[in-house]
């Protein structure tokens, strides 16, 4: 069946992506992040399957952060994650309100949006001691993150698959960093997940993410495999090649003269 297929796709990625990074170790406490929507179904999902064949041990715990935007179904996830057979907790912040008080009409809402999300996830982790924090973002982020910041923040960076914040005290991590977003789409609408969408940025078309999106989605279309060559050249960077002097010692850079060859003018 299609959906076994993309299943052992994603695991296998997932896998990897575990391996190269060393997102998870034994006696790991990792809290999944889900917010309702396919890619963080999909993490939860496929770390459920690779937690019981994993070699290493380590305790799983879901988490989804319910926000109080208006009409949010509240019984769905709740619902869904009691069907499981793994420890979770709905926490409950009014982050909507928040964020509807301090972004003028017309602006988008997604950075306070996800600071607040942000925070309330490391003090509950650091509360409750998971030392790993587990978000759905995929390759396909990574991509537009990328472009993102080269082309509105004047820097060459991305969400890397391993990241301690800022204060020390948490680890995140994106297990899903191998996998395309077609592919976990493709496996969130045949697994059924009861997707929630989000209704607060959502419905707003004028995030530079989505013009992005749609930016690379073409390329795809266009030139099948290029995201593929993208992402291959995020993962074999070479700074003698770049210009950035804290990277790279241009100005210790000289020749090598014991590789001269010794000229006779005589």
């Amino acid at each position: 069946m299609r959906v076994n297929k993309l299943g052992r796709r994603l695991r296998r990625e997932m896998g990897r992506a575990i391996a190269d990074f060393g997102l998870i170790e034994d006696g790991d406490r990792v809290m999944v992040c889900v917010s309702g929507g396919k890619d963080s179904y999909t993490l939860l999902d496929i770390m459920i399957g690779l937690q019981r064949h994993a070699p290493v041990r380590f305790d799983l715990t879901a988490v989804n952060l319910d926000q109080k935007q208006p009409g949010f179904p509240e019984d769905v996830l709740p619902g869904y994650l009691g069907s499981l057979d793994i420890d979770y907790h709905i926490l409950e912040e009014d982050t909507y309100s928040l964020v509807k008080e301090m972004v003028p009409e017309g602006k988008t809402y997604c950075g306070w949006c996800s600071r607040f999300r942000r925070g309330i996830f490391y003090r509950f982790a650091r509360e409750q001691g998971y030392n790993k924090i587990a978000l759905g973002h995929h390759r396909d982020d990574m991509i537009e993150t990328l472009f993102l910041n080269l082309f509105h923040g004047g820097k060459l960076k991305t969400m890397p698959p391993k990241l301690r914040s800022d204060d020390g005290a948490n680890m995140v991590i994106r297990p899903l960093a191998y996998s395309r977003e077609k592919d976990i789409a493709e496996y969130a609408a045949l697994r059924e997940f009861p997707i929630i969408p989000c209704n607060l940025c959502g419905s707003q078309d004028n995030l530079q993410r989505q013009m992005i999106k749609e930016m690379l989605q073409g390329w795809d279309k266009a030139h099948p495999g290029r995201l593929e060559s993208i992402f291959r050249a995020m993962t074999d960077v070479v700074p003698s090649h770049l210009l950035d002097e804290k990277l790279f010692d241009f100005q210790g850079l000289a020749p090598d003269t014991s590789r001269l060859d010794v000229v006779n003018l005589s």
